[in-house]
């Protein structure tokens, strides 16, 4: 595991969605494959909102919560004013369950809002194992 981890979207004009998945697993390397799987999908529907409802830049960030019980999400855009709202899309009736998900999957998530834009966060409760090395 190669935690904390940050990626930068802000050269890709669209969402660079397997990109981020495949690094998502990648700096979770040795987690258990359904806490990798959620982190993939909390992460795929956070950027996925930024490139739908917010402006770039567009940056994500996993970090391992205190005494490693979990993972972080941080995806970072530059809209200070619009924010998420839960079950809801200006894309159609058809849209906005990507919010639901995070709140189904994550134990808490928000929203912290920045000078410069917003962070939308997410916390998943796991036990990370850290193999012993001798």
């Amino acid at each position: 595991m190669q935690l904390p981890a940050a990626l930068d979207l802000s050269r890709f004009p669209h969402p660079p969605l397997s990109t981020v998945r495949l690094w998502v697993t990648e700096v979770l390397v040795g987690v258990s494959e359904d806490c990798v799987d959620d982190t993939v999908l909390l992460v795929n529907e956070l950027v996925s909102n930024v490139y739908d409802h917010a402006t770039p830049p567009c940056r994500v960030r996993v970090s391992e919560l205190p005494e490693h019980l979990g993972v972080r999400v941080e995806v970072d855009d530059g809209e200070a004013d619009l924010l998420p709202v839960l079950g809801t899309s200006r894309l159609g009736k058809y849209r906005g369950r990507g919010l639901m998900l995070v709140e189904r999957v994550a134990e808490r998530w928000g929203i912290s809002r920045r000078t410069w834009g917003k962070t939308v966060w997410a916390e998943l409760p796991f036990r990370i194992v850290r193999p012993v090395v001798v």
